[in-house]
Formats: C-alpha cells, sequence, structure tokens
C-alpha cells in the first residue's frame, strides 16, 4: 500500500487495460466486526454506496466506525479489468481506484452523513494521488446506486467546493462522479486491514474543512 514511487496517473484505455479473469475473488465472511455477510444479497431494506478516497484500508474503517453501518468491504471499481488483483491494480492498467463498500440502513444514518465523512476524510482535490499515494488506483470517486444518490452526491460537491473556496482553498473538486459500475472485492487480507493491523498504513489525510450539507442522522 506504500505508494511513494510513482505510479501512472493516466487512465489506461478499455483495449489497453488487462484481461482480467471471470474467477471472483474467494472472500469468507462474516466481516470482522460487525459480525455480518459482506457480500450480497443483503437483508430488504438496506442500500449500498461506494466511494472512493485513497488507500481503502483506512477508507474503510472510517466507515466502518459509523452507527448506522450494516457492513463494509473493499474493491476494485470504476475501471475495466474484471475481478482483478491487488499487483494488477498497482500496474496501473486496470483502470480502477480502490473502493469501499457501504452496505447501510437508511432508517439510521443517512446518505448524506456518508457523503460527510467522505469529503471530510480526504482530500478531493488531487487529481490521480491522496497525499503520498500516487496513482490511478488512489483517486477520489463517488459511484452512486440511485438518481437520489447521484442528486445528494452532486449537491455536496458543490457545497463542499464552496466551502472550501471560503477557507482559501481555490483547487477544485477532482472527485469522479458516476452510477456504479460493477464493484470487484478484493483480496481477504485487505478486508478491515486496520482491524487486523492496527498499526498498518493509513495514508488518509482531510482538508480540515467541515462539509457544509443539511443532515438527517
Amino acid at each position: 500500500m506504500f505508494s511513494f514511487a510513482r505510479k501512472p496517473v493516466e487512465m489506461p484505455s478499455a483495449e489497453a487495460a488487462l484481461p482480467g479473469r471471470a474467477t471472483t475473488m474467494p472472500l469468507p465472511n462474516p466481516h470482522l466486526l460487525t459480525g455480518n455477510k459482506m457480500t450480497p444479497p443483503y437483508p430488504a431494506g438496506l442500500e449500498v454506496a461506494d466511494f472512493g478516497l485513497g488507500c481503502f484500508w483506512g477508507a474503510e474503517r472510517k466507515f466502518w466506525q459509523l452507527p448506522g453501518v450494516y457492513v463494509t468491504a473493499v474493491g476494485y471499481q470504476g475501471g475495466f479489468t474484471p475481478n482483478a488483483t491487488y499487483e494488477e491494480l498497482c500496474s496501473g492498467r486496470t483502470g480502477h481506484t480502490e473502493a469501499v463498500r457501504v452496505v447501510f440502513d437508511p432508517t439510521k444514518i443517512s446518505y448524506e452523513k456518508l457523503l460527510q465523512t467522505f469529503w471530510e476524510s480526504h482530500n478531493p482535490t488531487q487529481g490521480m494521488r491522496q497525499g503520498n499515494d500516487v496513482g490511478t488506483q488512489y483517486r477520489s470517486a463517488i459511484y452512486t446506486h440511485s438518481t437520489t444518490q447521484q442528486d445528494l452526491a452532486l449537491a455536496s460537491r458543490d457545497a463542499y467546493q464552496a466551502a472550501l473556496a471560503k477557507a482559501g482553498m481555490r483547487d477544485p473538486i477532482t472527485t469522479e462522479i458516476a452510477a456504479a459500475p460493477p464493484f470487484y472485492f478484493a483480496e481477504d487480507h485487505h478486508q478491515q486491514y486496520l482491524a487486523k493491523n492496527p498499526g498498518g498504513y493509513c495514508g488518509l489525510g482531510g482538508t480540515g474543512v467541515s462539509c457544509p450539507i443539511g443532515l438527517a442522522v
């Protein structure tokens, strides 16, 4: 996960991407902390949200700590290579970013609260990097599962951009916001990594600016 050596910062084309494989990543259940099943189907009434905010080890911890979150998982999303491995991701030839899947109970936590956690947990103005982690796999992204999520994500981006400008930070937000593409679960040793390795690398650093969105927590 340490990425101090420079990696590709340009997205590969679909033709140049690695071919991947049809076999899905073997993933034992349940979640180490919640005790719930990481893979679908999920219980009725729950919703899914997907976020990319740099190193997924630290990003996953941000979300599993929130009340109302049923389960989290890390994976690869937004690229071309089906069922990529971590080594393939690091080559810069899959097009994926490191993503966190958040399955949540909307009666206990709102999507707006998840968005607030997303914006305040990283710097969304850095393009194909997050701090010292450089490469396409560290780009900021929100992948939405409904028109409501899409509208809320866009509104929160605009609100946070205004808050950054008010704080004197003029760089534009580079976060990709799009309908959710396929989510490929990462290898088991990446799941809940910081629970298994409490002193492990996190890599996240926010801007210190609060996201001024209305919350219905």
